[in-house]
């Protein structure tokens, strides 16, 4: 087991600095708030884009920015289509005009300032359409369907406890939508760090968008490139991320990401358990045994 001492992880081969790298973006002004548990705020940034800003004492968890920025880091680096990841700096000004609540505490928080994760928004608001939903009849015009069979493969391997989520958009001028995958928050069982399986989980809501599948090579290539991850990759990314987001659990987050990477060789398990379960999601499937 890696072993987590001064912003080095010592492994049996050599020693893999995590000591952070990241290259941050301000906030100059706050939008609107979003939809959904954690809160988040759309923010514009001094870099020209705009992104939905999760805050470290989000009423979720204060481990959903960690879980959201490795997890949207690692789809991407297998070739699916997430938001792009950002390190967000809210300085103190912005961040106190920012409320929200807690509900199991009853209390009202202001948004920590600092540096907070960032997810930036696909196009600019004034580019073209955004819809959190798309209809099962309107499912033929997303244009990248088949990405739905790869985020299935990364959601399984990551333990995501929560429903996949996606956004649809188009610019203006476009007829087809493309879905971009969002909110890993909940990847390694959200603020838990450990991998329960079920078969219901880290699923899409509808079977629609699974119908298509007919065996496993519909999983390619995002299966192989899950199965063939280096260990390495896992403790670069966690570099990209500020320590203070996981600060006094350091040998905690060594041991998740080790079991993640051991993860690699049962995502065919696990998504063979979806095939079996009362979901019926792939009709089509022509294989008789996994």
């Amino acid at each position: 087991m890696p072993q987590f001492v001064s912003g080095v992880v010592q492994r049996r081969d050599r020693p893999v600095s995590v000591r952070p790298k990241w290259r941050e973006v301000r906030a100059v002004e706050v939008v609107r708030r979003m939809r959904g548990g954690a809160q988040s705020h759309l923010m514009r940034c001094d870099d020209g884009h705009y992104y939905v800003v999760k805050s470290k004492n989000n009423p979720q968890h204060r481990r959903v920015p960690v879980n959201d920025y490795i997890g949207t880091r690692i789809a991407g680096l297998i070739g699916l289509p997430v938001a792009e990841p950002a390190v967000v700096y809210v300085a103190p000004p912005l961040a106190s005009a920012i409320h929200f609540d807690h509900e199991q505490t009853n209390l009202r928080q202001t948004f920590e300032a600092g540096l907070s994760f960032g997810s930036r928004y696909v196009i600019k608001p004034w580019e073209g359409l955004i819809l959190d939903y798309v209809p099962s009849e309107l499912t033929h015009r997303i244009r990248n369907l088949r990405d739905f069979f790869g985020i299935l493969a990364f959601d399984k391997w990551t333990c995501n406890a929560d429903g996949r989520q996606a956004v649809y958009w188009r610019y203006s001028r476009q007829k087809l939508l493309t879905a971009t995958f969002i909110d890993h928050g909940f990847c390694f069982n959200a603020g838990e760090w450990n991998f329960p399986d079920a078969p219901l989980r880290g699923v899409y809501g509808r079977n629609d968008v699974y119908s298509q599948v007919t065996g496993w090579p519909d999983f390619e290539p995002w299966l192989s490139r899950i199965e063939s991850l280096s260990e390495r990759v896992l403790w670069e990314t966690l570099a990209e991320i500020p320590v203070e987001w996981y600060a006094g659990a350091e040998q905690e987050i060594a041991t998740m990401l080790h079991k993640l990477f051991l993860r690699r060789s049962r995502v065919r398990e696990l998504i063979w358990g979806f095939a079996r379960s009362s979901r019926n999601p792939f009709p089509r499937w022509k294989e008789s045994i996994c």
